[in-house]
């Protein structure tokens, strides 16, 4: 059997949150309980509402914080009982805002070869040679390797990013909405070079975003997460033709469709988002949910098998 390159066991994150001077810390669980294996080679997305745990989550794969409870694994050993610099070769990051990312005082040299430096890897004059060669693998002229992030476009500082990201030869990328900040016109190119990258350098993806339309075109399984847990996970031609759990079926019935005759979608996700110091009992869904009765309201839904999958929700038994 093959060991998946990334494993994820119950994993937990609660923090502390100050109430005032003489209150106590409440406790809140941005992470609760969740449980993933992202194969060799796939897309992997992540998707679900702002504040529900997807950034938390992309942070302790990267070993930036610690799970309070849980394992993560990647190719059958834990992280936790892995050396830091072997965990940064193997995963690295790209993150949402590329100029936040980018220090704006060094150069595009500087800032792809920052992660060879760091790990003393090669000579001044193999990490040129290994910059410009990742210059070319991201699609940027050899000529802006003396540029500054404020000198470029949006769309070029996603691909310094990148190829910042790659110039380890890691196995896995942590994609947290890499195109959300960019022109929609830039977001097809970025999307398009992370494909043939994953293709060239052999990559598994995973990848966070709220855009639903690029999930269903990049994705080969899909996670939807609710305050903190994982509601469902399919592979996507499942979760895009035959949703199981409510709060999937809402998210797809949100997705602007670039067919006129169908006009704009239906807001259907009725009420606020909870509470996550205060998340409700039962199902955390279940103030907002069309389908819930009085079982949802007192017990905790645990995943069920269904095709190509599974899914949190008692409607889906």
């Amino acid at each position: 059997m093959t060991v998946p390159v990334l494993e994820l066991e119950n994993v937990t994150k609660i923090y502390p949150v100050p109430q005032g001077m003489f209150k106590p810390k409440a406790m809140l669980t941005a992470v609760g309980g969740v449980s993933l294996t992202v194969a060799r080679g796939e897309v992997h997305a992540l998707v679900g509402e702002s504040g529900s745990g997807k950034s938390t989550l992309a942070k302790m794969l990267l070993g930036l914080t610690k799970p309070t409870s849980g394992e993560i694994r990647i190719d059958g050993v834990p992280i936790a009982k892995t050396d830091r610099r072997e965990v940064a070769r193997r995963i690295q990051p790209v993150f949402q805002d590329p100029y936040s990312s980018l220090n704006p005082r060094k150069s595009v040299a500087d800032l792809i070869a920052l992660p060879l430096v760091a790990h003393r890897i090669g000579t001044s004059e193999s990490r040129q040679k290994t910059v410009a060669e990742m210059l070319d693998a991201v699609g940027l002229p050899r000529r802006m390797i003396d540029a500054y992030p404020g000198q470029m476009s949006g769309g070029q500082r996603q691909r310094v990013a990148i190829a910042r990201a790659l110039v380890m030869r890691p196995d896995v990328l942590i994609c947290d909405e890499p195109t959300s900040a960019l022109d929609v016109s830039v977001q097809a190119q970025i999307l398009n070079l992370l494909m043939d990258l994953k293709r060239e350098f052999k990559l598994t993806y995973f990848f966070i975003s709220h855009n639903l339309a690029v999930v269903e075109h990049l994705a080969d399984r899909v996670a939807v997460m609710y305050l903190g847990r994982i509601v469902e996970e399919r592979g996507r031609e499942a979760l895009f033709t035959q949703a199981s759990h409510p709060y999937s079926r809402a998210l797809l019935d949100c997705v602007l469709t670039p067919d006129p005759t169908l006009g704009m979608p239906d807001t259907v996700i009725s009420g606020s988002f909870p509470n996550p110091i205060a998340p409700p009992p039962g199902c955390a869904f279940h103030p907002r949910c069309p389908c819930a009765n009085e079982r949802c309201r007192i017990e905790v839904p645990r995943p069920v098998p269904v095709a190509d999958g599974v899914a949190s929700c008692f409607s889906a038994a």
